[in-house]
């Protein structure tokens, strides 16, 4: 079983439950364990929130990708924007800890929590950030697209 998607969404943050929401409804239609479901929607939704609010202002361009691969016993998803991208001069962005009463600074280690694999950086051009993981999946009994 392969399904894929992509979306090319406006940088705002209604923009954010509409990819989760379709990301939530190709899982279960496919039959994949609620709890990874629910693991890569957290991922996602934070990868969407930084792309909204990090991703430029009308100079880089006021829109994001999301993309999500259901491919076999993976599922993996990117989120890319067209910002300025992680500082230059690093292979990868420094990812640290937020305080525990932090409301911001917490996604890219939520992500990194919640997905098997991650990988963080910017586009080849130099043309904004992307942000990808993949995570195995697990299926429901009665999966009906389950991977064979």
């Amino acid at each position: 079983m392969s399904i894929w998607w992509s979306l090319h969404l406006r940088r705002e943050a209604a923009s954010v439950p509409l990819a989760r929401r379709l990301l939530m409804g190709t899982m279960e239609t496919a039959g994949v364990d609620p709890d990874i479901s629910y693991d890569l929607s957290v991922a996602l939704s934070e990868a969407c929130a930084n792309a909204v609010e990090h991703g430029g202002g009308s100079a880089y361009g006021e829109a994001y990708r999301v993309t999500a691969y259901l491919d076999g016993e993976t599922c993996r998803i990117e989120v890319a924007d067209s910002g300025p991208g992680f500082p230059a001069g690093r292979s990868r962005p420094a990812i640290r800890s937020a305080h525990a009463d932090a409301e911001h600074g917490r996604g890219l280690c939520l992500i990194e929590e919640l997905a098997d694999h991650v990988h963080i950086g910017n586009k080849p051009d130099r043309g904004g950030a992307v942000v990808s993981f993949d995570k195995i999946l697990k299926w429901k009994k009665d999966a009906s697209l389950m991977a064979v």
